[in-house]
């Protein structure tokens, strides 16, 4: 169990934390900005979000840096990544800031790989992430961020950005989803 085991382990503890700040009906008030209104709950819960995101780069920046690679990493990082951008997109259908088809998705993109990647693992194959993949991941912490402020700072502007990338997010999921089954599709082949 090293550094950066722990700090993977601390983004999956920070999960339900951030769960009951978006369902806990606390009453922490409101912040009006432009012609929306921000929950300061939401507003406590995407910054949350941003430091639990954030740490899935600096355990992997850790563990290449000081040579702390482990299969244990291998297996919870991207597990812990699933499940906190999953919750998020689920709350954010609940809060009623995000379409429920494009969570599913999403989400059923992430099964996907997933599948494929156990189904890898099975035979031995070890298939790591592209960059496409990283730039997805990127695009969903920014799309549920910004829909997690209501578009702060943005909604001043009158631009749904969140919204925007949400959409750039769910092409880019696709795209890259299917470039992974495409690049790796032998694994399903070939498997015994």
């Amino acid at each position: 169990m090293n550094i950066p085991n722990r700090i993977t382990i601390s983004r999956i503890l920070l999960i339900p934390i951030f769960i009951m700040l978006l369902t806990v009906p606390f009453n922490w008030g409101v912040w009006n900005i432009g012609e929306e209104v921000l929950p300061i709950s939401h507003f406590v819960a995407a910054l949350l979000f941003i430091v639990a995101s954030t740490t899935d780069w600096v355990d992997g920046y850790y563990a290449r840096k000081h040579n702390l690679v482990t299969n244990l990493g291998k297996f919870l990082d991207p597990m812990a990544d699933k499940l906190l951008v999953s919750a998020a997109l689920i709350l954010l259908v609940e809060l009623g800031l995000a379409p429920a088809w494009i969570v599913i998705v999403i989400i059923s993109r992430e099964f996907a790989v997933t599948g494929l990647r156990l189904v890898a693992a099975g035979e031995g194959v070890v298939l790591a992430a592209g960059q496409m993949g990283k730039l997805k991941t990127v695009l969903q912490i920014v799309a549920i961020s910004l829909l997690l402020l209501h578009d702060f700072p943005f909604s001043y502007l009158g631009f749904p950005f969140g919204i925007v990338m949400l959409y750039l997010a769910l092409i880019i999921t696709v795209v890259s989803g299917y470039d992974y089954f495409v690049k790796n599709w032998h694994v399903m082949r070939d498997s015994k």
